[in-house]
């Protein structure tokens, strides 16, 4: 598989973690380099890892896995922008809503927005393509894809103001419908 293909399936795959780092980035209380490095890396590193996974998976997993997948990264990301939305209604002063770039959060959303990665790994696998190389590649563009929903959220965040991390939990929540969608159609 050549350069070019893995980079236009990278793009593919790193679409998710792009939208939810912007929803993350809109809605941080707190912006700094180190959260952008933190969410960049996590999904990156889950990009790296998911497809060597699947292609260690083989074919035995590949059919138990498909036909819930979509299931299990819709109820994570409903989760997590449930929550968001949840604490945007309480206030500020009251209520110091947890950092998504840290802890099991950061944990939940790297496996969302990973799992399409899987599957890819599991296609390789069947296809007898060596993994190591595109999952690098597969890694870098999420992580540069990350980076850069972050720092567009933020810019966002600032002009929609504070009521985004509603847009923010319905932007996930919306992330994980399609997914269950394109699995369904």
């Amino acid at each position: 598989m050549n350069f070019i293909s893995i980079l236009i399936i990278a793009v593919g795959l790193g679409m998710d973690a792009f939208s939810v780092a912007i929803g993350i980035g809109a809605t941080a209380r707190v912006f700094s380099s180190l959260s952008v490095f933190r969410l960049s890396f996590h999904f990156g590193l889950f990009q790296v890892l998911m497809p060597i996974a699947g292609w260690f998976a083989g074919m035995t997993v590949a059919n138990i896995i498909a036909e819930y997948d979509h299931w299990i990264a819709f109820g994570l990301l409903a989760f997590v922008g449930g929550k968001m939305i949840k604490e945007s209604f309480h206030k500020e002063e009251k209520v110091h809503a947890s950092d998504p770039t840290k802890g099991m959060t950061l944990i939940i959303l790297s496996v969302a927005t990973s799992i399409d990665a899987l599957a890819v790994g599991l296609s390789f696998a069947f296809l007898q393509i060596p993994i190591l190389y595109p999952s690098i590649i597969i890694g870098i563009v999420a992580f540069v894809m990350t980076a850069l929903g972050m720092f567009f959220g933020e810019r966002l965040g600032k002009i929609v103001g504070k009521r985004v991390e509603v847009v923010g939990g319905l932007i996930l929540i919306g992330i994980g419908i399609k997914i269950v969608i394109d699995h369904m159609a």
